[in-house]
């Protein structure tokens, strides 16, 4: 019959050695001497030593058990608190009433075959124990409280896990409920210790750490899962180092190496305090500081690591512990626990000779062997020693005791809830239920899948689908004394019972930092990405490595360390920082910028002038020399260049739609009127005096009619330009986004480039013909001859426009408008200062000139015939055009 059995596998405690008071075999009398008998009974798996050696081994003798060394003070007291909760449970009569437990201890020594050995021994309880079978007249065993380590632990599960014991553990893998369908844990998963770290880190700022572990599956399972953690937090590893589970000092200078080098100022430490403490001792020895160290559970509390030696090496270290449970009454318990209490116990006995560092008398050991150990200054144990100093050691640490005391009480509450249960209506075929005394394994780990409870300190414990009790951690805090001591502070705590994004509580401001600075130590491989920057990753390094690049043109980013920079809205543009889209400058010729008013006030001084002008004529016109020069052309022209003045201004301020309609077409008909005046007054010039010839055919010519087609056509010819273009493709208004960086140039968008450089080319043409009419013209006789002054007149009129056509090209924006206003200020100014400023300064200065006979000339000899006839038609043809038939001159004989 098999036996029915619960395991309980406390997690990897961390194990505190002390001296060596000697090896202790596995003879069966040490079994059974460390037992309490009771109606059921429940086992300690505990590595109460804390290393083991193997006896030396012969082909005829059988195998010997193996022995264990260094006593632990800390591990040991696991067992004293699976005694004390045991006692308690006893002491309550009506919580298992008529039922006893009882305990058997056995001491694994860290040893995977011992803890198999412990565990077989324990189901039957024989020195040769035979599997599946059950000796009668025994108190049935029902839980195992152990093993520590997770790889013993994983072995036991599988061998117990055959059977479908319940079991108990901190190991990941014993999760895994298709391997173990029947385990349980009463610590949270090292995947909630993982998880917590790698919060910490995080709420902490640190983005570049290290990793230590140990070689087992403690170390191995844990810093696989923290990694994990790490990296979905974007938290980069820059190392990963295992310790040896033999010390190595090879393998120990190879990680202090690795810490002196590395650029990360935080190391996680997933590993037990036995595998820690040689790198620390080399550290120290070496002077490597300026480091921070979180603690995994497992040495988080650990009094042999927190020594004065080791505080300026690891002050500051930040552990996640087991919550703190002060139970009441343990400490009383401790106290009054002495040998006498158990005679048969070497357990016991060797806890009392590490503790007192003194040795019990042996009664087969004569008297002169005493003598001789007491010469060696070996004290000998009475059993009165005094327990503070037990008292005040880290051996009744609450952290593990209260999760011993939790596992012992699971079972006991597991075992009530089948007492109590009812004939008829049990959870088992048929209504029925388990005998306490007699029930098979799956029949307890029914119970303990529904357990649950409040201890004596309050906190509700209970297991859920995955057999986890309640995930919380203390977080500490190792606070260096002025003597060098370390305190263990409590700083936060990990707790996933709390509202989502409130599991971690740390308060930043109690954490003492291993400098003297109290604001936190930053760790990172390359600084952070300030607004305007993007990370760039660093080729052949991890993520946390990058350079910071600005963003490029148009783009910002707006965040600490961004990996994108993105684009702005089409009306915005990055500041100076490149991390804000401001909107965007328009730009266009304003009256308010100097370039806008300095135009503005040109056009507007060049049409006052005009003005002028064109009122000295009106007033002055009945004089010869306003006579001479054609009236109504003189007036035409004079209001063509006014209106070309002002026309520049709707070039200057908002491109409205309609001034952009309007402007250009305004621009080219007015200014071909300007032009095709100037060449009928040139063509004029030249008929007159070429119809003096003999025969020639020219004298039908002389009249108006013959400037006023000139001017009618060559305008005439010009809107049906204008009228194409608008007709077809009509400018508009436009914001440009593209023309200029950051800019919008808000401007008129010509629409037709092909209908604009027409209009140029047309009026460009007339001003070339005129040019030509001109400058053979130049040197007829200059008493009526304009010819020169419009030759000059012309000249400008082309250089400027043949000036503008690559500034135009060249320029953007605004100042290809001012381009324009300027070109048509420059060219209407240089017709009217060539053409009427010299008429002016006569009517008005030099009135004495501004006679008929000063027009016509004196006659002298140096003069032809045919010249002075010319201008005497040149000259009677303007003033016939201008005044009544009795002002007519007579015709030169």
């Amino acid at each position: 019959m098999a036996l029915p059995a619960l395991v309980l596998l406390l997690p990897s405690f961390p194990f505190r050695a002390t001296t060596a008071t000697g090896g202790c075999a596995l003879p069966s009398q040490e079994q059974v001497s460390n037992r309490r008998d009771g109606d059921i009974m429940i086992g300690g798996l505990v590595p109460v030593h804390l290393n083991w050696r193997e006896p030396k081994m012969t082909f005829v003798e059988s195998p010997q058990p193996i022995l264990c060394q260094t006593f632990g003070l800390r591990t040991y007291s696991w067992a004293m608190f699976m005694i004390f909760a045991i006692e308690d449970i006893n002491q309550d009569k009506t919580f298992l009433p008529n039922v006893t437990l009882g305990f058997l201890l056995y001491d694994s020594c860290v040893s995977l075959m011992r803890a198999l050995w412990g565990t077989v021994w324990m189901l039957t309880r024989k020195d040769r124990p035979v599997l599946n079978y059950q000796f009668q007249r025994q108190a049935p065993l029902v839980a195992i409280i152990g093993e520590s380590r997770s790889t013993t632990s994983i072995s036991v599960a599988r061998l117990l896990g055959l059977y479908r014991y319940p079991q108990l553990s901190s190991s990941p893998l014993l999760s895994d409920k298709f391997q173990f369908p029947s385990f349980f844990r009463t610590l949270p998963s090292d995947v909630i210790q993982a998880l917590g770290q790698a919060q910490l880190v995080t709420h902490l700022g640190w983005t570049w750490v290290g990793v230590l572990s140990t070689e087992d599956d403690y170390g191995t399972l844990g810093s696989q899962i923290l990694k994990e953690e790490l990296q979905k937090r974007g938290v980069c590893v820059a190392f990963h180092e295992t310790f040896p589970l033999v010390p190595s000092s090879v393998k120990i200078n190879r990680i202090v190496e690795v810490v002196r080098r590395s650029s990360a100022n935080v190391i996680l430490v997933f590993s037990s305090d036995p595998f820690v403490l040689p790198v620390m001792q080399e550290l120290s020895r070496q002077n490597i500081s300026g480091k921070v160290w979180i603690a995994s559970e497992s040495w988080a509390t650990s009094s042999g690591i927190s020594t004065k030696e080791l505080s300026n090496l690891l002050r500051g270290t930040i552990g996640f512990a087991v919550t703190e449970g002060k139970i009441r009454g343990v400490q009383e318990f401790l106290h009054n626990f002495k040998p006498s209490s158990a005679p048969n116990s070497p357990l016991v006995t060797q806890s009392w000779e590490a503790i007192f560092e003194c040795q019990w008398p042996n009664p087969k050991t004569n008297l002169t062997t005493v003598e001789q150990k007491l010469e060696e200054a070996t004290r000998l144990c009475t059993g009165a020693e005094s327990l503070d100093k037990l008292m005040d050691s880290e051996m009744i640490s609450p952290r593990i005791g209260y999760s011993i005391y939790n596992a012992v009480y699971s079972v006991a509450y597991a075992l009530r809830d089948m007492l109590s249960c009812v004939p008829e209506e049990g959870p088992f075929t048929n209504g029925t239920c388990a005998n306490i005394k007699s029930h098979e394994p799956w029949q307890l780990l029914h119970y303990m899948k529904k357990v649950r409870f409040r201890n004596k300190l309050g906190e509700e414990m209970y297991f859920d689908t995955d057999g986890n009790p309640p995930a919380a951690y203390d977080i500490i805090n190792w606070h260096q004394q002025p003597d060098g001591a370390i305190e263990y502070m409590k700083v936060g705590s990990f707790d996933l019972r709390a509202p989502k994004g409130q599991e971690l509580s740390v308060n930043i401001s109690a954490i003492q930092w291993h400098t003297q600075r109290r604001e936190v130590p930053r760790s990172f491989c390359s600084e952070s990405c300030s607004p305007g920057y993007r990370r760039a990753v660093q080729t052949g390094r991890p993520l946390c490595c990058f350079d910071c690049l600005l963003c490029a043109e148009g783009e910002i980013s707006n965040m600490t360390d961004s990996t994108i920079c993105w684009p702005c809205p089409n009306d915005h543009w990055p500041n100076l920082r490149r991390n804000e889209c401001d909107p965007k400058k328009i730009e266009f010729l304003t009256y308010q910028e100097h370039l806008g008013g300095i135009l503005a006030t040109a056009a507007s001084f060049s049409s006052v002038t005009t003005a002028t002008v064109l009122c000295i004529f009106i007033k002055y016109h009945r004089t010869p020399i306003a006579k001479a020069n054609n009236q109504a052309f003189s007036f035409l022209l004079l209001g063509a260049l006014l209106m070309s003045f002002l026309c520049s201004l709707l070039f200057i301020g908002e491109p409205r739609p309609t001034t952009c309609l309007i402007r250009q077409p305004a621009f080219g008909i007015i200014f071909v009127l300007c032009v095709s005046c100037v060449l009928a007054k040139t063509i004029m010039v030249v008929i007159a005096f070429n119809a003096t010839k003999p025969n020639s055919n020219l004298r039908g010519w002389l009249g108006p009619r013959v400037p006023i087609v000139i001017v009618s056509a060559s305008t005439l010819l010009q809107v049906l330009i204008c009228v194409t273009w608008l007709l077809l493709c009509p400018p508009f208004s436009e914001k440009n986004m593209k023309l200029k960086t950051g800019i919008i140039i808000w401007q008129c968008n010509e629409c037709s480039d092909v209908a604009f450089w027409c209009m140029l080319g047309y009026m460009g043409f007339l001003a070339c013909v005129s040019f030509l009419v001109a400058f053979l013209a130049r040197k007829l006789p200059d008493s009526f001859n304009e010819a020169k002054w419009i030759t000059f007149s012309m000249l400008m009129f082309l250089s400027v426009w043949l000036s503008f056509i690559p500034g135009y090209l060249s320029t953007q924006g605004k100042y290809t408008v001012a381009v324009e206003v300027f070109g048509i200020i420059s060219s209407s100014a240089g017709i009217l200062v060539c053409f009427f400023l010299p008429k002016c300064y006569i009517m008005v200065l030099r009135p004495e000139m501004n006679t008929r006979e000063q027009l016509l000339g004196k006659m002298t000899k140096n003069r032809t015939r045919e010249t002075l006839r010319g201008q005497g038609r040149l000259a009677r043809y303007y003033i016939q055009t201008s005044s009544p038939s009795k002002n007519r001159l007579p015709s030169p004989s």
